[in-house]
């Protein structure tokens, strides 16, 4: 039986719709692998050709001068995609992230879909359809969870999918430890955050329940009659 591999990522964008132009500047991913950290990580910035407005500036801090020498999408896609492919992708609020990745995507040929490559999960809906009526965001859940975020002054991609990877692991059943060390050669770094004793017996996989599930889709539901087609939505459409 193949292993379960997981990748638990965050991006950083200028602005918060592609479909006005805005685009990735940074994407930071931790690897889980059986629902263990396994110490690689993947974590770029990203010169997005276009401003950052100045309201995306004070939520992550990154300039328009610091990003002025990165690589583009274009440059860093393939390597990319080829860490995240055939993966399961944890992430806080999925569709926002996942539409952002599709529109960079679709830039280039050939054109990929996430969704056609990679499982999604979205930590929001599950925190959501576990603690309904509660502040939800990742702030809330690390308070909740007990997960130390006393670094997070702002928000950063890498940093921000270090924090998830713990509150995914505690709000699915628990979390088995790996130190992720500051000079790792993939630029990981604990952030202060609270790790498991090592010594912990494999922890089993826990999906969302049927009651769950149907919670999450009556979210989606009253979302789209709020806001729309959601790019969610889209992706669980048929083809």
């Amino acid at each position: 039986m193949q292993a379960m591999r997981q990748i638990v990522l965050d991006t950083e964008t200028t602005g918060i719709d592609p479909a006005e132009g805005h685009r990735i500047i940074e994407i930071g991913c931790v690897e889980l692998m059986e629902r263990q950290l396994t110490g690689r990580n993947y974590h770029v910035y990203i010169n997005p050709d276009r401003e950052v407005e100045a309201e995306a500036i004070t939520v992550h801090g990154i300039t328009n001068e610091f990003l002025a020498d990165k690589p583009r999408f274009a440059e860093i896609a393939d390597e990319f995609f080829e860490f995240i492919k055939g993966a399961e992708l944890v992430i806080h609020n999925a569709a926002f992230d996942v539409g952002f990745m599709d529109s960079e995507f679709a830039r280039l040929k050939p054109v990929r879909k996430t969704a056609d490559h990679c499982g999604i999960v979205d930590s929001l809906a599950i925190a959501r359809a576990r603690h309904p009526g509660q502040k939800n965001n990742l702030d809330a859940l690390c308070k909740r969870y007990g997960v130390d975020n006393s670094n997070r002054d702002l928000h950063g991609a890498l940093l921000d999918a270090e924090i998830l990877a713990d509150v995914y692991l505690l709000l699915t059943g628990g979390q088995t430890a790996l130190s992720l060390d500051a000079g790792s050669e993939n630029g990981g770094g604990n952030g202060g955050i609270r790790r498991l004793p090592a010594d912990r017996a494999p922890l089993s996989v826990v999906r969302a329940s049927s009651s769950e599930a149907e919670a999450h889709q009556e979210f989606m539901s009253l979302l789209e009659k709020q806001a729309g087609e959601t790019v969610w939505g889209k992706l669980q459409s048929p083809e």
